[in-house]
């Protein structure tokens, strides 16, 4: 069965976007060998089609037997701890799991038929910018978080000459929303992420909602950020590989749609959809940036790829859809 040169490890595949990856992977008819740990994955996320094996990229003898074993050609690597006020507090799990599994999984390609590497990075590598951020950007990671991402990235760029691969980094923004299919959504809570949190209040009968400080120097106080709906961002992984089956070429690209929105924006849209909504502000929490989003043109150029799910109204309501699902 793993015969062909098409086999396709997806490190965190029983995760929120991995899932989306796999989805997407196997509709493509492509051999997919997910690798998870299962601290921030699920079973339920796993895609039946594809070959799950638990296991942690902390593993550097058991993923070089994967990678030899399964005749891998590509990897998408996108496990990884993700919470950035964690990162802030226990900077050796993120530093071991980020920094050390990223190089556990490089060092693993060496002597394998591995060509292409898909990482998944993020926009806080980039720390405090004023607006829209392009991929020429010097990164300046103000995070713990923002930092393992950086050093990974930096590790593939540099092993990449010594174990002849090619790959493509992928800064993602806020992803959020759910699968068209119903079957997979976004189901750890710990992340802290926005969108999700919303869709978790949506359930109640008279919502409190928090926002995390009101006196960034934005327009209306409240952290910005460029929202990309999950199922657009994992096209853009299917997209990214063909790109580097066919050019060879390797690559880094902002992935985002470019336009940025205020967490109070997003609660104000949120409001609109339930009603009962109390706003409670908060302290800032420790590791977020006051503003980022894309700058696309590179992006648009390099994969010629047009958003399906540009709406931020329908990226809130899927969320909130798979939330009243995951709550049956």
């Amino acid at each position: 069965m793993f015969e062909s040169s098409k086999n396709i490890l997806v490190t965190g595949g029983a995760g929120y976007i991995g899932s989306h990856v796999v989805e997407q992977l196997i509709k493509n008819k492509e051999t997919v060998i997910i690798l998870d740990n299962l601290v921030t994955g699920y079973k339920k996320l796993v895609n039946k089609k594809a070959k799950f094996i638990k296991a942690d990229i902390k593993n550097k003898s058991k993923i070089t037997k994967i990678i030899k074993d399964y005749n891998i050609s590509s990897i998408i690597h996108l496990a990884a701890y993700l919470n950035v006020s964690e990162a802030e507090k226990n900077k050796k799990k993120y530093y071991t799991n980020n920094i050390i599994g990223t190089k556990n999984i490089l060092e693993a390609c060496k002597n394998s038929n591995v060509k292409n590497i898909v990482f998944s990075s993020s926009c806080s590598i980039y720390g405090n910018v004023k607006g829209s951020v392009s991929e020429n950007k010097k990164p300046n990671p103000q995070g713990y978080y923002g930092y393992t991402k950086f050093k990974g990235e930096e590790l593939i760029k540099k092993l990449s000459h010594k174990y002849k691969f090619k790959y493509g980094i992928l800064r993602y923004f806020n992803v959020a929303g759910a699968s068209d299919s119903g079957k997979i959504g976004e189901i750890e809570t710990s992340h802290g992420h926005l969108i999700k949190n919303l869709a978790i209040k949506s359930l109640e009968k008279k919502p409190k909602v928090k926002i995390f400080g009101n006196d960034y120097k934005t327009n209306d106080g409240t952290c910005v950020r460029d929202y990309i709906h999950v199922s657009d961002l994992a096209d853009i992984h299917i997209k990214g590989l063909k790109y580097l089956n066919n050019k060879n070429k390797s690559f880094v690209l902002n992935c985002g749609y470019g336009k940025g929105y205020s967490v109070q924006q997003i609660v104000n849209i949120f409001k609109r959809i339930k009603k009962g909504v109390e706003i409670q502000y908060q302290q800032r929490r420790p590791g977020d940036i006051a503003q980022v989003y894309a700058n696309t043109k590179k992006f648009k150029r390099v994969l010629k790829w047009k958003p399906k799910y540009f709406d931020i109204k329908l990226i809130i309501k899927s969320a909130i859809s798979w939330e009243k699902k995951l709550d049956y």
